[in-house]
């Protein structure tokens, strides 16, 4: 399949889970989290979910990052320059959705790109070569390009892999794991 078939594919298969069927699997992922090799690094971006959307809800992952004393890091997206600014989250962040429905950071401490190790990457659907379909927009490529090379790009899915993505793009960034409620894919 294509990304544009596979949008639509899994946009209807997230919108057929129920809200229940979505936390049970949110906890689940998050258990799978645990057991993966990245609990040395310090510096953790991680998205706040569309639940219009029906996306992983990382609010199980934003406490195991807290509990283990991490520096967790979200975004701010800009639509006209395809840009992210990432802000340090702390007890002070207000986070606000925009128009988009996305939970953003108002203001804060902002962070380089280069600085952050770990980065759980929302999407829509990935393969088992580590490629994956977002919305389309390019935000995290963008961003995942600006991280350093050994950074950690951790996918999260309520869905198993598609054998293969076809329209893959010289630009698109692999994942290196992507972690659903059943397993831990590793690319």
């Amino acid at each position: 399949m294509n990304k544009t078939e596979l949008r639509q594919k899994y946009k209807a298969l997230r919108n057929s889970l129920s809200e229940n069927e979505v936390e049970e699997m949110s906890l689940a992922v998050a258990n799978k989290i645990l057991t993966l090799p990245l609990w040395e690094k310090t510096y953790f971006h991680i998205f706040l979910p569309i639940t219009e959307q029906k996306e992983v809800n990382t609010e199980f992952i934003l406490h195991l990052l807290s509990g283990k004393d991490k520096e967790i890091i979200v975004s701010k997206a800009d639509f006209a320059t395809r840009n992210m600014t990432h802000f340090l989250l702390t007890d002070n962040t207000k986070i606000k959705k925009n128009e988009y429905n996305i939970p953003e950071p108002a203001d804060g401490i902002e962070v380089p790109s280069a600085k952050i190790e770990v980065v759980f990457v929302p999407l829509l659907a990935f393969d088992k070569k580590g490629h994956r379909v977002g919305y389309g927009k390019g935000f995290y490529d963008k961003f995942l390009s600006e991280c350093k090379p050994d950074s950690i790009k951790i996918g999260l899915s309520f869905f198993e892999p598609e054998e293969i993505i076809e329209d893959v793009f010289e630009g698109d960034i692999q994942l290196n794991y992507c972690v659903t409620p059943n397993s831990i894919h590793s690319f």
